[in-house]
């Protein structure tokens, strides 16, 4: 298993929806690993390939709620259903979220409470997640990662101003650029 590097805004992986996977073959279970490897450096609540340069439709989760239940796992084509969001302004203190394309900020945002999500796991059995909660939240952003959209798309117009100082800042918004986990002094 290897930390792969993980791409920032503005790399064209990660602002183009990804593919399907056609086959899961050792090639794909090699990515998965690196993909755990790689979120649980970050660390991460979830990782999609097209995070780490690869534009498969596969994204990987790993979370650990109050009551410390573990719930970990892979999915592979995945396909994404949920509620409708309530509508008003996100809680910053309850909604907002990170992401490790955009390290180290963290915006409110409003999502769904309740999705099912049906894919493949990495046997190739078929797999159905029904969540709510901040479960269902990392599931619609790594799904939209899958898409090609990143949470900070999403925003507000004044949170999204905000993203673009920080990326001009930071030198971000352009193809190439990418932080190590466990080598960089990132946060997301």
């Amino acid at each position: 298993m290897a930390v792969l590097p993980i791409r920032i805004m503005g790399d064209t992986v990660l602002h183009s929806p990804a593919s399907p996977v056609a086959e899961i073959d050792d090639e794909v279970r090699t990515l998965v690993a690196d993909m755990f490897e790689t979120m649980d450096t970050a660390p991460g609540v979830g990782l999609a390939a097209p995070q780490v340069g690869v534009a498969l439709r596969i994204y990987t989760y790993s979370y650990v709620d109050d009551d410390d239940q573990p719930w970990r796992g892979v999915l592979i084509n995945p396909v994404l259903w949920m509620s409708p969001p309530e509508p008003g302004p996100p809680d910053p203190d309850e909604e907002s979220e990170g992401c490790l394309s955009f390290p180290g900020e963290r915006f409110p945002l409003r999502r769904a409470d309740r999705v099912l999500v049906t894919g493949l796991d990495l046997d190739g059995a078929a797999v159905r997640i029904e969540v709510d909660g901040w479960r269902a939240r990392i599931m619609q952003h790594e799904f939209d990662h899958l898409d090609g959209i990143l949470y900070i798309d999403r925003l507000s117009d004044g949170d999204w101003k905000t993203v673009q100082k920080i990326a001009r800042k930071r030198g971000w918004g352009k193809p190439g650029a990418s932080w190590m986990p466990g080598v960089d002094d990132l946060e997301a």
